[in-house]
């Protein structure tokens, strides 16, 4: 019973989103209209909680910009600097078998991830990686979802993955090892996903080439 509140905004949220009902950012709205729903049926919504949820949306809120301003800051620096040209040309001159290249990129992918926001460093690597990867005969949209993959595993990775302190953040002191070891599973899932896709990108093709 106790997690029955938790499994009825997992369903709102999760099942708006899956059911085409809603994006999700109207989902988050979804949520919020459902939590406050919950809190009342437990007789907990009253003013004081309603501050305390609004103060902690807003503490967690502005940390996540300003990291994200950071970023944008350290992107238009690589950027400046010139590193998009010289990674392209350092890739060149390696002349590396398909699958190698493919490793280098990912590699790289989880570095910069430690350091820089998803958007940036798309918009960072993207123009040089996808060229050489295409041009290496690797499927777009196998490469996509990848991709994606290895940015959302790098952004929870120890010891400095973005989404590790915006966890930590909302956690009010508590130790942070606690939150490295909550990602552990999940980290040793998303390997085991990505060395599946790897190995067998049908996993990623099968429902793009069935339509």
């Amino acid at each position: 019973m106790l997690l029955l509140p938790l499994l009825i905004l997992f369903i709102a949220i999760v099942g708006s989103i899956y059911t085409g009902w809603a994006t999700p950012t109207e989902a988050a709205a979804i949520g919020v209209v459902v939590a406050l729903i919950l809190a009342a049926f437990n007789r907990r919504l009253d003013w004081r909680m309603l501050t305390e949820a609004l103060d902690n949306s807003v503490r967690t809120t502005s940390m996540i910009l300003f990291i994200m301003l950071a970023a944008s800051f350290l992107n238009f620096a690589l950027a400046s600097a010139g590193l998009s040209n010289q990674l392209t040309q350092l890739l060149t001159q390696l002349d590396l078998s398909p699958m190698a290249l493919l490793l280098c990129v990912l590699a790289l992918l989880v570095v910069l991830g430690f350091f820089i926001e998803t958007l940036s460093m798309m918009v960072i690597t993207l123009p040089i990686i996808a060229p050489l990867l295409f041009a290496a005969g690797f499927d777009k949209v196998w490469f996509g979802v990848v991709m994606i993959l290895f940015v959302e595993m790098a952004l929870i990775t120890p010891p400095v993955g973005l989404n590790l302190y915006i966890v930590q953040a909302s956690r009010r002191g508590k130790p942070f090892s606690d939150v490295i070891i909550g990602t552990l599973p999940f980290i040793v899932a998303m390997v085991v996903m990505a060395v599946l896709l790897i190995l067998f990108p049908g996993i990623a093709l099968w429902l793009p080439n069935s339509l």
